[in-house]
């Protein structure tokens, strides 16, 4: 069976003042479809810039990542567009929803950038709030209406409208108490259960123990469960620095922690990516429409 994720020698480079910072080193990664993967570490271990390129939102320096067979650094930027549309949903700790727009309106927002006629759009927004157990009466509301977990649950519903292979789950609990928390990862197992692919991010060790394997990454590196154990070692080395150099030319490369997230939140004022997606326009409608795979909203 062939991954839908697939990683081999993942490096990701970026240049700061100081130099080089080297956030990512030989990551391989791979996940089956209908796996549930927690990917767990500290502050400034890489997860960002990690869930970044899983996302196609970024792209790595070196080494090669296939999505659902197709290789990532092959593809354009309208390319890359369709598959963020298609292929992936993104869950956020924030929810990144539109406080102007009522939850069916958001949930639609990803449909807008396709041939799809309202009224399906409106009937699969509908379908995708069902999976998520929303009342329908909330359906009207404006999102600054609901709790917490209302809203969580209203992003995870526009994750699924266009029914992608794979959910990315940044910290979806991150901002829910306990109890709120435990409800949105029930709708992400039942997610599972249909067959969906859910990649999560966390800091919480009883969260990621909700899935069906653990890996960590530490200092830009990712070790998997039996590697923690020591019943694996590394396939590759990390690249040498002196390689790095000498293709990437000028300054020597600072082996530092990921210093922040790359893409729309980035400041490109703190650091230069070497190969990443431009950043969307500051409007928050084009940030929101850039994330869901299309453009500004008309």
């Amino acid at each position: 069976m062939r991954p839908v994720i697939d990683m081999c020698g993942i490096h990701r480079i970026f240049e700061t003042e100081a130099g080089f910072a080297h956030v990512l080193h030989d990551i391989d990664f791979a996940v089956d479809p209908g796996e549930f993967v927690a990917i767990t570490g500290p502050s400034g271990s890489g997860k960002s810039t990690l869930m970044n390129i899983l996302g196609c939102l970024d792209t790595p320096t070196s080494g090669t990542y296939l999505l659902t067979g197709l290789d990532v650094a092959e593809l354009t930027d309208d390319e890359l567009a369709e598959v963020r549309a298609t292929q992936i949903g993104f869950v956020f700790q924030s929810f990144n929803l539109l406080p102007r727009m009522t939850v069916l309106e958001n949930v639609m927002l990803p449909l807008a950038y396709t041939d799809c006629p309202r009224a399906e759009r409106e009937r699969r927004a509908v379908r995708a709030l069902y999976s998520v157990a929303l009342a329908v009466d909330h359906y009207d509301h404006r999102v600054n209406e609901l709790s917490g977990g209302q809203m969580q649950r209203v992003a995870i519903a526009r994750a699924l409208v266009n029914d992608p292979a794979i959910i990315l789950a940044d910290e979806p609990t991150g901002n829910l108490d306990s109890h709120t928390g435990a409800m949105v990862l029930e709708t992400l197992h039942a997610l599972r259960r249909a067959g969906k692919t859910i990649v999560l991010i966390t800091h919480d060790p009883g969260v990621a123990a909700q899935a069906d394997r653990t890996v960590t990454i530490r200092d830009g590196r990712l070790y998997h469960e039996d590697e923690r154990h020591g019943a694996k070692t590394r396939r590759r080395d990390v690249i040498p620095p002196a390689e790095i150099t000498q293709v990437l030319g000028r300054r020597p490369i600072a082996d530092t922690p990921d210093p922040g997230a790359c893409g729309p939140e980035a400041d490109p004022s703190v650091r230069r990516p070497l190969c990443a997606v431009p950043s969307p326009a500051g409007n928050p409608h084009r940030k929101a429409a850039a994330v869901l795979g299309g453009g500004a909203l008309s």
